[in-house]
């Protein structure tokens, strides 16, 4: 079946993404908005929008039945979930399905198999992917705990079954604060995802955080698009990725593509798909979870294979073969993403908000921009922070970091706080640009005096002579064909 009309289910930049691939692709486009987005950029975009409810996200962006109705009411043939909200809701899914719909994404099956890290252990073992030492069933006493933790050593990671960006875990390095960790926990867990159940595995000290992506179609056909390095966190939840990894060798590629196919068939997926992974320094790698929907950073995966991952969830969803083979791809040049949060990294990235007042990305050849905001809008506390996510591309990873720098210089926006000084501050940062960093990059390198500071008006100028610096001579490399993001302008 070929989709005519697409509601997006989401808000923000993934939004505005996704309308722009389906609009090259000629399918039209319904948004969804709550009273707090009447105007945003999201709703702009699209060719129709309807209104869903107020501001709070749970009477408007994860109401399943005022979705679905507006999806029938406007005549959309399908419905893009985005990331967040209820991309991995497995009910919504399910009665997206049931509404004669087509969903753009997964079974509903396979999200709630792997939406649970417990089950999705389980399976991980029995496909032969490497998983680390801990329970495959939730911990429900202290004695139990310390038991599991003596086994298998400390440190041990404290975890919530149901949950994930960070909430509901706790590090515990010793016996003797083992209980009141669990405590914590299990009622962080409770709180968040309403289920406290919480497991317990074995606690790498400097793991790099390395994420396969995966697609697979409904006639069993599967590819790797090779990895991504997502090591930059602060609070468990990346803000710098690129691809490829520092850290990665041909073999380990293979291999760790390999497994995340493995564990793909084994749970009957279709559509989008990560599979994540720890990686320690020895280059041994360990199940972490998987994603079962389109991530933020994919973006990075696009520029270095020149494919659209938002087509090709479309065309798989439409029941169609999976638009390459793994012997047609491959990895051309390097590119790293920032995601522009309205936070303050000198206060703990604590969320910034207020209206724009000026917001001008970069225009630059191979810079990326896909924002979800223009000049004069209100940066709402109802939502997720992010603004956008710069991207960048060059023929080296030295190339690609000395072009986000011209890049971060260049971006000028006014009225809130962003993460764009963290990211010159990562830029610069020897561990950085030697790859030789993992996920406790923010805690053991960064202080807030460490931030860059610079006046938006003079470094303008210090931007073009630097980008104009890492531009030339231009270098002899091939353009991809047929893809969307070379010289991309939005």
């Amino acid at each position: 079946m070929n989709i005519r009309k697409i509601l997006v289910a989401n808000r923000g930049e993934i939004a505005v993404r996704i309308m722009h691939t389906a609009r090259r692709l000629g399918i039209a486009t319904a948004a969804i908005y709550s009273e707090a987005d009447a105007s945003a950029l999201h709703v702009r975009t699209a060719d129709e929008a309807v209104c869903v409810g107020p501001p709070e996200p749970a009477r408007s962006y994860l109401d399943i039945e005022k979705i679905i109705q507006a999806a029938l009411e406007r005549g959309a043939d399908a419905i893009h979930p985005g990331y967040g909200f209820l991309s991995e809701n497995a009910d919504f899914a399910r009665a997206v399905s049931e509404a004669g719909l087509i969903f753009i994404g997964p079974p509903a099956e396979a999200i709630t198999l792997m939406g649970d890290k417990l089950a999705a252990k389980r399976l991980a073992r029995r496909a032969g992917v490497n998983v680390l030492g801990g329970t495959d069933e939730p911990i429900r006493d202290a004695a139990t705990a310390r038991q599991v933790a003596e086994q298998i050593g400390f440190p041990v990671l404290l975890k919530a079954a149901a949950g994930g960006g960070g909430k509901g875990m706790r590090i515990v390095r010793t016996p003797e604060t083992l209980t009141e960790s669990l405590e914590r926990a299990q009622s962080e867990a409770r709180s968040a995802f309403g289920n406290d159940a919480v497991f317990i595995e074995k606690y790498l000290e400097s793991p790099h955080h390395i994420e396969i992506q995966i697609f697979r179609d409904a006639h069993g056909r599967s590819v790797y698009l090779f990895e991504r390095e997502c090591s930059i966190q602060r609070r468990h939840q990346k803000v710098i990725e690129e691809a490829p990894s520092p850290l990665m060798t041909p073999q380990l590629r293979r291999e760790m593509g390999a497994a995340a196919l493995r564990l793909a068939e084994a749970c009957g997926y279709v559509g989008a798909g990560t599979v994540e992974f720890l990686v320690d320094d020895d280059r041994n790698y360990y199940f972490l979870e998987m994603n079962t929907r389109l991530q933020v950073e994919h973006p990075v995966t696009e520029m270095i294979t020149g494919q659209d991952l938002v087509a090709w969830q479309i065309a798989v969803a439409e029941g169609k073969p999976l638009p390459a083979t793994q012997e047609d791809l491959s990895i051309r040049g390097h590119a790293i993403e920032l995601r522009v949060y309205a936070e303050d990294p000198a206060q703990n990235f604590f969320p910034s908000t207020g209206r724009l007042f000026r917001y001008a990305p970069p225009v630059m050849p191979f810079v990326r921009v896909d924002s979800g905001v223009e000049e004069g809008d209100e940066v709402s506390r109802y939502y997720d922070p992010m603004l956008a996510k710069l991207v960048v591309w060059g023929a080296t990873r030295t190339e690609a970091i000395r072009r986000m720098q011209a890049a971060v210089r260049a971006y000028e926006v006014g009225g809130v706080r962003t993460t764009l000084p963290f990211g010159l501050f990562v830029m610069s940062h020897p561990a950085f640009t030697e790859g030789a960093y993992n996920t406790h990059f923010v805690e053991r390198h960064f202080r807030p005096d460490n931030l860059p500071q610079w006046s938006e008006h003079t470094e303008k100028a210090a931007a073009a002579l630097a980008y104009l610096l890492s531009a030339a001579p231009t270098p002899r490399y091939p353009r991809v064909p047929d893809s969307p993001w070379w010289n991309r302008r939005r």
